[in-house]
């Protein structure tokens, strides 16, 4: 099922959402279509992110309210300060894409979205510059790894759980290459992550995860940090317990999606630094 429609933005093109404006509060907004990079970009220009499990059609969706972290607003403890000063954990950023977005399909009750489909479409979007990671990093001597998942989006209730915590079968995490996002750091252990999508001045954060105690607090610490020097809106979608102590408010669909047309419109925000490129 698609449905043209012109946005205002550009040439008509057929998608599989309606405009989010006309979706109910619980956020579903359009099922089917693809998860083509083109496909993806727009639905997140759009307000839209895809979100489903294992067998599903591709379900499309677009809550209100929408949960966001702003860029002043950030809460870190004072704990948690003196955990990133510490030097326990090395950060980077686009390290390990692909292992971050595995990471974050681990030992859910609920299953995973985490699908060979997504992380087929994620992976490509991240080897095009949309779609990027950040790399929380222990040294392989540290503390014993903690499964912990720690997601941006909570479990939908008009979707089925995926029955395989982790991915179900997918294929073995291969030698990091160029553009891959598949690497490892010599002498360390991943220990949490953060991944999303970059468009514009807009990231839309996907899901996070920690190995190891408040390694995904430090990444979202550290994207945020990162984001200030050129982004202007942090989607983290729908609100949890774990970003609302971080910082994470709701506000209405309306207002997301202005400043949202706003933020997709800016030239020249890169997430990674000239050096990092």
């Amino acid at each position: 099922m698609t449905w043209a429609w012109g946005f205002g933005r550009g040439p008509r093109r057929e998608v599989p959402w309606v405009p989010p404006e006309l979706g109910e509060p619980e956020g579903l907004v359009g099922v089917g279509g693809d998860l083509a990079p083109a496909t993806l970009l727009r639905a997140y220009a759009d307000g839209v992110f895809p979100w489903f499990s294992d067998g599903d059609p591709v379900l499309w969706w677009s809550p209100d309210p929408r949960a966001v972290i702003e860029l002043d607003g950030l809460h870190v403890s004072r704990r948690l300060a003196r955990t990133m000063r510490s030097g326990k954990f090395r950060v980077t950023a686009d390290r390990a894409f692909e292992a971050v977005m595995r990471g974050c399909g681990e030992d859910r009750e609920e299953g995973t979205w985490v699908t060979a489909e997504m992380l087929a479409a994620y992976t490509e979007l991240h080897r095009l510059g949309h779609a990027h990671s950040v790399e929380v990093w222990v040294a392989e001597e540290g503390p014993h790894p903690r499964s912990g998942p720690s997601p941006f989006t909570s479990p939908s209730p008009f979707t089925s759980p995926s029955p395989a915590a982790g991915g179900g079968d997918l294929p073995p995490i291969p030698p990091r290459g160029r553009g891959t996002g598949g690497g490892v750091l010599p002498g360390y252990t991943l220990a949490g992550g953060i991944y999303g999508v970059a468009v514009g001045g807009l990231f839309a954060g996907e899901s996070m995860f920690h190995r190891v105690t408040d390694a995904s607090k430090v990444a979202l610490v550290s994207l945020v940090e990162r984001l200030r020097r050129g982004f202007v809106l942090f989607d983290v979608q729908m609100t949890t317990e774990h970003t609302e102590r971080m910082g994470a408010v709701n506000i209405p669909r309306a207002d997301y999606l202005r400043r949202l047309r706003a933020a997709v419109k800016m030239k020249g925000v890169t997430f990674l630094d000239p050096g990092e490129a």
